[in-house]
Order: structure tokens, then C-alpha cells, then sequence
């Protein structure tokens, strides 16, 4: 299996973003959004995936922090898209019941080639930190779209904000890793009985 890696930058009037991603890395990060709790989570995304990531954003945080969570969701979606070329002889799915304390997450994931989000969750209207927690289900929905992964998110326990959104990101890095992983059974074939994916 060729390097899997991707860098992609992205300009615009409210974001400017630097982002790589090697999926068969070893966990190293490398944030800086200007969102300290939102660095945290991309950063447990990249280790607990095993992910090599770094991330650079300068948004409009004088505005909110929307257009910065959402705009790395989208590179980082087309950053994994990439990376993960033709898809041949990858596993394909993975899926995980993540415990956080007393948070509990489900994330599945389908590298299917249609990018959407199944979302099952009640995160309140907060700040953690200077993080919005709205914002965690605008950037997985702009992850998966541009991924083209199917995702389903479910909350099946959690009363603190912070133990809930940090299981959400290790838990889609967890179903990730496996789904992006080379299947030796596989080879090089293509998992899907279509042709494509």
C-alpha cells in the first residue's frame, strides 16, 4: 500500500487553514486554532486514531468560533479523502461503544463514498471553555461530508459536556482507525461487491 498522506491548504474571507494528515502515522499532533478546548479534542482525535495531524487555522474568532470548527471539518474530510485515494484493500467500516467516565459513545463509520451524518445526541447550548458545544456536531457533519463517510454519532450516557464531546472525537477516531486500515484477507481488492466505493 502506497503513502498515505495528504496536505491541503484553504483560504477564505473568514478562515485560513494548513492541515496534513498521514493515516498510518503514530499519534503525533500538531494544533493551533486559536480554540483551546477545540485544539484538545483534534488532538485526541490524532492519537487515539493514530493519526499524524496538524492543524493550523487563523479564523474570525472576533466573530465566533463557527467558521473555524466547520472549515477544519471540511479539510480534514477532504484531507482523510485523499489520503485515502482509491480505497483498495481497506477495511471499510469500523465502530466502537467509547466510555469517557460517565459519558458513553457510539461512533460507526462507513467509508462508503457517501458523506453523512446520523446524529444521536444531546449536547446543551455551552461554552466549554471558549468552545461552543454546538460547534462538535457542525464539524462532524462537515467531516463526514467531505470524507464521504457515512458516520453515526449516538450518545448512549454523559452528563458532562466535556466528558461527551471528548468521547464523540475519540470515539470517530477509534472507528476511523479500524475502517482505514489495511485488510490483510483484502489485498488489493476494492470493499464494495459494486466496483466502487
Amino acid at each position: 500500500m502506497s503513502e498515505r498522506v495528504a496536505r491541503i491548504s484553504r483560504t477564505t474571507k473568514e478562515t485560513d487553514i494548513e492541515l496534513s494528515v498521514d493515516l498510518d502515522g503514530t499519534g503525533t499532533t500538531d494544533m493551533e486554532t486559536g480554540i483551546g478546548f477545540f485544539d484538545h479534542m483534534l488532538t485526541a482525535f490524532g492519537r487515539h486514531g493514530l493519526f499524524d495531524l496538524s492543524v493550523r487555522c487563523a479564523g474570525d474568532l472576533e466573530v465566533d468560533g463557527h467558521h473555524s470548527v466547520e472549515d477544519v471539518g471540511i479539510v480534514m474530510g477532504q484531507a482523510f479523502a485523499q489520503a485515502l485515494g482509491d480505497k483498495r484493500g481497506i477495511r471499510r467500516f469500523g465502530d466502537i461503544a467509547l466510555p469517557m467516565d460517565e459519558a458513553l459513545i457510539l461512533a460507526a463509520v462507513d467509508i462508503s463514498g457517501r458523506g453523512q451524518l446520523f446524529w444521536n445526541a444531546q449536547v446543551p447550548p455551552v461554552m466549554v471553555g471558549s468552545f461552543d458545544a454546538t460547534l462538535a456536531k457542525e464539524f462532524f457533519i462537515a467531516f463526514a461530508a467531505n470524507a464521504g463517510v457515512t458516520l453515526h454519532v449516538r450518545q448512549l450516557a454523559g452528563e458532562n459536556t466535556h466528558h461527551v464531546i471528548e468521547g464523540m472525537f475519540k470515539a470517530v477516531a477509534r472507528a476511523m482507525r479500524q475502517a482505514c486500515e489495511p485488510d490483510p484477507r483484502m489485498g488489493d481488492a476494492l470493499p464494495s461487491t459494486k466496483g466502487m466505493l
